[in-house]
């Protein structure tokens, strides 16, 4: 009878374990999201391109993370271009960090400032990252598991100062112009040196 129930214990243990392994598999896969400067902070000056890099990391030990879809919440302060984004394919425990580079087209997003923003403005906002996990390389056989959670990157973007304004060029001819034609006649230098003599 002791056998028995030791027979049973055993065989109850066992169902358990394999019962629990596939859901420690549906277990929610992981990755990090992270913008680059650290904190997701540009500054630029009105007229100039400024933008953000990436780190991204593939935390699960055994599936593959693609991303499929990048947004971000809307930016008034100049025209956004999301062509920076080589959504890289992530095998696991794989981290890739890529710098904004506008001239070698990498990153994760630009933003090219409108000449009339002020210096002083700010805008803030996420960037939301979204992917696929796979069971191996999905360029190389793998299998579709199941959507990845969103990810959230905070991210500001504040307008600077250039040189100290000099005032409209117009504005200073015309203000000159108006001076001379409703100034007092000035007398000729000759005219005045006689005319004072002869009060003498």
């Amino acid at each position: 009878m002791k056998s028995m129930k030791s027979m049973l214990s055993i065989l109850a243990t066992v169902l358990c374990t394999s019962l629990l392994s596939p859901l420690a598999h549906a277990l929610p896969f992981t990755y990090t999201f992270d913008l680059l400067p650290p904190g997701g902070v540009v500054s630029g000056t009105p007229g100039q391109l400024v933008g953000w890099g990436y780190s991204l990391a593939n935390t699960d030990t055994v599936n593959w993370f693609v991303p499929t879809q990048l947004s971000a919440a809307s930016l008034a302060l100049g025209s956004p271009d999301a062509g920076y984004f080589d959504f890289p394919i992530l095998a696991p425990g794989v981290a890739v960090s890529v710098a904004f580079n506008p001239v070698a087209g990498q990153g994760l997003f630009g933003l090219q400032l409108h000449p009339g923003v002020l210096p002083g403005q700010s805008e803030s906002g996420q960037f939301t990252l979204a992917g696929e996990w796979w069971s191996g390389d999905p360029l190389g056989g793998g299998v579709l598991l199941q959507p990845g959670n969103s990810a959230l990157a905070p991210f500001m973007v504040q307008v600077t100062g250039g040189a100290t304004p000099e005032p409209a060029t117009l504005a200073l001819l015309l203000s000159g112009l108006v001076w001379l034609v409703v100034r007092p006649p000035l007398m000729p230098l000759r005219r005045r040196t006689l005319a004072a003599a002869a009060v003498r």
